[in-house]
């Protein structure tokens, strides 16, 4: 039993959370700058977000695992790929997170909600879209994570929803300044997904898993990545400059950040082989985080 409950909390794969919960912290926080954060929509946004991840995992464990794409795979062991969870047992564990993801969906839209009918079933949408996206990234006939769509559907989900939208569940309004924060999430999350497809470029060709980087090869997914990287940092300052923030130690935290990013390319570039860019996976969703939490804490008035 404890075995079991180990061999799940590995296929949860935890550590992709501080990522996914990123523009939730940049979202919430913002409301709070404008007098308008609730902790029971912050906590249950938190928790909705995370049970998406879970779904995502879940399902990419055993979309990859069925269709043999993670037999060859650098990173980690995967559950169904090791038969530690059998596809059973997986396909169970789906229908069971995306069964939590719903129910946290739907109270979480009614209690940022209420009367408003109009934006709950707007919201009550977009959560079906979460999870059908969550699961569909790997999983049947036509996964858009095989066509090279991961990347698109990253950059509006990790960056754009997860930062506006879970503004508008406060506001019920659309804040178009945070769009800044919400693209250097956004860009940096797909940064993060272009490293983990550079570095499995080689056994995706083989499975016929057309991400990015297997259609541009690895020279042009590294000029790709610059590009990502490199976009986040240009949005992430005109933002800083924005603010106008007399904050020292703010300026030095996003300072710090755009240092480490700029360091992080020049690693990059002189990485050649695939297998070599999964030591840069974690650091990168680090720091993705790292600028969530700066500008949360200048929000939440405590880096004024």
């Amino acid at each position: 039993m404890l075995f079991q409950i180990r061999e799940w909390i590995l296929a949860a794969r935890l550590r992709t959370i501080p990522l996914s919960i990123s523009g939730i912290f940049i979202g919430s926080s913002a409301a709070y700058y404008n007098g308008m954060f609730d902790y029971a929509i912050f906590s249950l946004a938190i928790f909705t977000t995370i049970s998406y991840q879970v779904l995502s995992n879940f399902a990419n464990d055993y979309g990859d695992g069925v269709k043999g794409t993670d037999d060859n795979r650098i990173g980690p062991k995967r559950a169904v790929q090791s038969g530690k969870i059998g596809i059973k047992k997986m396909k169970r564990g789906i229908v069971f997170a995306a069964s939590i993801a719903i129910c946290l969906t739907l109270l979480l839209v009614i209690i940022s909600f209420k009367q408003d009918l109009f934006n709950l079933l707007l919201f009550v949408s977009l959560g079906i879209c979460a999870v059908v996206s969550a699961i569909k990234y790997t999983v049947g006939k036509n996964p858009y994570g095989y066509m090279g769509l991961g990347d698109f559907f990253v950059f509006i989900f990790f960056g754009l929803v997860s930062v506006i939208g879970s503004n508008f569940l406060y506001t019920s309004s659309f804040n178009m300044f945070l769009i800044y924060p919400a693209c250097t999430t956004g860009l940096l999350s797909v940064g993060v997904l272009n490293l983990n497809n550079m570095r499995d470029l080689d056994n995706d060709f083989k499975s016929k898993k057309n991400t990015v980087a297997v259609k541009l090869g690895i020279a042009k997914s590294k000029i790709y990545h610059f590009l990502l990287i490199l976009s986040s940092v240009i949005v992430m300052l005109a933002f800083q400059l924005s603010l106008n923030s007399n904050s020292i130690f703010f300026n030095c935290l996003i300072g710090l950040n755009v240092l480490w990013l700029l360091i992080h390319l020049i690693k990059i570039y002189g990485v050649q082989e695939s297998k070599k860019f999964d030591i840069f996976l974690k650091p990168l969703a680090l720091s993705t985080f790292f600028y969530s939490i700066t500008i949360s804490l200048y929000f939440f008035k405590i880096l004024g």
